[in-house]
């Protein structure tokens, strides 16, 4: 496992936090798996850290997208 890909992931989750205060943390990873795999109980098992960094930045990118023109 590369440790850099790891700690984006942690600082990508933490801003996801910022957006999603009220979702557990272990829903969002299991969110994030099925964005990244798919919709199946075997995705959080399967996805790996690239995988869940690409798709913890695109669903960063869509909150704060959304966020911008709420305001």
């Amino acid at each position: 496992m590369n440790a850099e890909v790891r700690r984006e992931l942690l600082r990508v989750l933490d801003a996801l936090g910022g957006y999603t205060p009220d979702v557990r943390f272990g829903q969002l990873l299991a969110n994030l798996s099925y964005m990244a795999k798919s919709f199946t109980a075997e995705a959080i098992w399967d996805v790996e850290d690239d995988e869940l960094l690409s798709a913890a930045r695109s669903h960063l990118k869509e909150l704060s997208e959304r966020h911008a023109h709420a305001s």
